[in-house]
């Protein structure tokens, strides 16, 4: 059996020109621990067994534009939760994104591809045909498309991509929920680093403002969207939520419905969910009127008051469970800026997202990007 790799446990692959970087240390300070998990009726339950044969391989799918400030920390986390390959496709990046990726891919990190935009579609839905058509992908045995304002929280185990898969394991698909993290009281954003810096979050799981990402057999599936898979192979392919039960998997089915729509009592943040800093800061909100909408829509989405931020803006609780993991992302994060290539980017990439937020966002276009509130 392929023997895990010390520090950040990424498995080899055969044939494997770029994986997740091992720049490891003495031991690993998160063991993988062996479990799996049966299905039972209403929900999964834990026993210890021996190792499997073969380790499963996993991929996170991402589709970027314009995320150079916020490019490393989303790497540097994910490299070191235990995935085999981060995949990034991106589309006309003007702030070095792009940049970035290639030297991310020469280092061993990620696996970057231009984005081939195939007319008709978005950005994410051309993206997304093109994951769902690659044979490395489809080789694999699970998936999680996640964008970069959106970091996987695996509280199961050691907080490890193998402890989250040994509750996917039973089924097909894995819905993990959104936690809505909101502005943490900032208006201004001033590089720092976002996992430390906005913890405030929504308190509980709420119907109104449920969504979910989907962790996914590919060879199960003949495309998706950007929340989960669709057109399903086979008549019984069997979803579950991060607790393990067994759900109503209408929506995979379904071309373009996008929201599971579970009853309540199937909505669950236990063993994992997805951190979602759709606000961050006001200006980085605002910002994004600038870079524009991943499925190429136009809408007031990304104003101040609208819907979308009144449902995300949650700030309710806090939350830094995510932590468990910063010294080893700190540690990551100084490995890649010790790159002179990737160091200069990310500081180009940061001075130039400041200059031009304070060029852009002037008092009344800031008014002009506000939804008035209701009298």
């Amino acid at each position: 059996m392929d023997q895990m790799h010390r520090c950040c446990a990424v498995r080899p692959m055969a044939n494997s020109q770029h994986r997740v970087r091992d720049d490891s240390g003495e031991g690993c300070p998160m063991p993988v621990p062996g479990f799996y998990c049966c299905l039972r009726q209403k929900k999964h339950t834990r026993h210890q067994m021996t190792e499997p044969a073969r380790p499963q391989t996993s991929a996170i799918l991402s589709c970027m534009r314009n995320e150079s400030p916020f490019l490393l920390e989303w790497v540097a986390y994910h490299s070191l939760l235990g995935f085999d390959r981060i995949y990034v496709a991106t589309n006309d990046c003007t702030d070095g994104t792009d940049l970035m990726l290639e030297r991310l891919q020469e280092l061993g990190y990620v696996t970057h591809i231009r984005n081939p935009m195939e007319e008709g579609l978005g950005p994410q839905q051309s993206a997304l045909r093109y994951f769902m058509a690659n044979d490395d992908i489809r080789a694999l045995d699970w998936v999680l498309h996640i964008d970069a304002d959106e970091f996987l929280n695996i509280r199961a185990g050691q907080g490890r991509i193998d402890d989250l898969l040994s509750i996917a394991d039973p089924g097909d698909a894995l819905a993990l929920m959104w936690r809505p993290f909101g502005d943490s009281g900032r208006t201004r954003w001033n590089g720092e680093p976002i996992l430390p810096t906005f913890t405030a979050s929504q308190a509980r799981p709420r119907l109104p403002n449920a969504q979910h990402k989907t962790l996914f057999r590919p060879n199960r599936f003949g495309a998706a969207i950007d929340h989960m898979p669709k057109s399903p192979l086979t008549e019984d392919v069997v979803l579950l939520n991060s607790a393990g039960v067994s759900c109503n998997n209408a929506a995979l089915y379904h071309p373009l419905q996008s929201r599971y729509r579970f009853p309540g009592e199937h909505l669950s943040w236990e063993n994992a969910y997805i951190n979602h800093y759709a606000i961050r800061s006001h200006d980085i909100f605002l910002m994004k009127n600038n870079r524009g909408d991943g499925m190429g829509r136009k809408s007031n989405k990304y104003y101040l008051n609208s819907k979308f931020y009144n449902r995300q803006n949650k700030n309710g609780a806090q939350d830094a469970s995510i932590l468990r993991h910063q010294d080893a992302v700190s540690q990551r994060l100084s490995s890649l800026m010790a790159d002179p290539i990737l160091s200069f980017l990310h500081v180009q990439a940061t001075q130039s997202f400041m200059r031009l937020r304070d060029k852009i966002l002037t008092p009344d276009r800031i008014a002009e990007w506000t939804v008035p509130s209701a009298a």
